[in-house]
This record gives C-alpha cells, sequence and structure tokens, in this order.
C-alpha cells in the first residue's frame, strides 16, 4: 500500500488524517513543520504528500518548490484553509498536483487521493516533448521551458494538456474535462479545471492574460490552439 506524508502541523488535524488513512490501509508519515516535511520527502520518497501551506519554519509553497527543483515527481496535494484564487494557482505554479480547501470531508479528500496516486502509477513508455509558442513542453518529465524559465507540470495539468491537444482546435467543455481525469468520485468542481487552467497558461503562455494557446470558450470550457 501507498506511503503518504501528512505534512500539517495542526494536532487534532494530523491525528484525524492519519487515523482515516490507516483505517483505509495506508502507511503514514507525518511532519509537524515545513522542515521536517522537507526532509521526510527528500530521504523516505513517499507515495504521495498532504501538504498544509500554513507550517511553521518553511511553508508549504516553499516544501512543494524544493521537492520539485530536487526532480521529485511525487503527486502533492495541497491542504489550505485560504480560499483565495491566488494562493491556490500559487501553489498549482510551484507544481502541486490538487488542492482541497479546509474544511473538507474525508471522503472527498480520499477520492482525490485515489486519483492522484492512480495517475501517478501510470508509466509512459515512449517521450512526448512539444511546441507551443515558445514553451518547450515536456509531457513525461512533467516539465515546461519558455525563454530561462523552467515550471513544473502537475499530472492533472498534463491530463488536462493531453486532452486539449488531442481535440486541438476543438472546445472541450468543462464537464468532460471533469469526468475524464478526476473522475466522478473525484468531487471536482468548475472552479478546479479554471485554476488549472489559470495556471497552465501562466507556465505556458507568453502572456497569461492574453492567451494565444489555450483559449476560453464562453460558456463551454476551452480549446487547444497550436
Amino acid at each position: 500500500m501507498a506511503r503518504i506524508l501528512i505534512a500539517e502541523d495542526e494536532p487534532d488535524m494530523a491525528m484525524g488524517l492519519r487515523e482515516n488513512l490507516q483505517f483505509e490501509g495506508y502507511e503514514v508519515l507525518e511532519a509537524g513543520d515545513g522542515e521536517k516535511a522537507l526532509d521526510i520527502a527528500l530521504k523516505q520518497r513517499p507515495d504521495l504528500i498532504l501538504l498544509d501551506i500554513m507550517m511553521p519554519k518553511v511553508d508549504g509553497f516553499e516544501v512543494c518548490k524544493r521537492v520539485r527543483e530536487h526532480g521529485h515527481t511525487v503527486p502533492i496535494i495541497m491542504l489550505t484553509a485560504r480560499a483565495q484564487e491566488m494562493d491556490v494557482v500559487r501553489g498549482l505554479e510551484l507544481g502541486a498536483d490538487d488542492y482541497i480547501t479546509k474544511p473538507f470531508s474525508v471522503r472527498e479528500l480520499l477520492a482525490r487521493i485515489k486519483v492522484a496516486l492512480r495517475h501517478s502509477g501510470a508509466k509512459p513508455t515512449q517521450s512526448r516533448v512539444l511546441k507551443i509558442g515558445n514553451a518547450d513542453v515536456d509531457l513525461i518529465k512533467g516539465k515546461v521551458t519558455r525563454g530561462d524559465l523552467t515550471f513544473n507540470l502537475g499530472f492533472f495539468e498534463i491530463e488536462m494538456l493531453k486532452m486539449l491537444i488531442d481535440k486541438a482546435e476543438q472546445p472541450v467543455p468543462r464537464n468532460d474535462l471533469l469526468d475524464k481525469i478526476w473522475g466522478l468520485d473525484g468531487f471536482p468542481t468548475n472552479r478546479t479545471v479554471d485554476n488549472h487552467i489559470v495556471s497552465l497558461r501562466r507556465k505556458i503562455e507568453d502572456d497569461a492574460k492574453n492567451p494565444q494557446h489555450i483559449i476560453t470558450v464562453h460558456t463551454i470550457g476551452y480549446k487547444f490552439i497550436p
């Protein structure tokens, strides 16, 4: 069974997460601050990280950034009491795969964990590197290089981009993205898709506010323009 690192400084929250995950059969590692979380993530290589944003010593954003800088592609789900879109998008930009806002249901969290682990278990057999405008996008390594900038892509961003590319110049409804990527039990919302799109644009587009490749189709969803 997968090993999950809980990086959470609130004892009651950490205990509740630990008990529920252990009940589901997961092995649990725990860290009460960002420094310990980073140390465990790099040395013990968990299969998934539940990462609280607001932690002592080193916050969750910095932990996520450093884990990705070390080349680890472990799924990271951000736990946050912040509902502001900019905080969510910042986490996605740094390489987080998903986020869930407190308070959340255990059932929803478990569903998101299962989806993230399922995606991380997929092992592609060939490289897929694309040129999108001025960005070089490696869908296998989950990397975007644009000029002197390098960004990490999360699992859900990669899957969204694949769907959009496969249907290039065709509108892809939000509901199709939600259903095929997160699944019916993943508890996603339209806002989940929109936040991932915002993050993708900031990584790929030269001007995220005036995108040329990931285009909004009003009332429907999005489409990809090569």
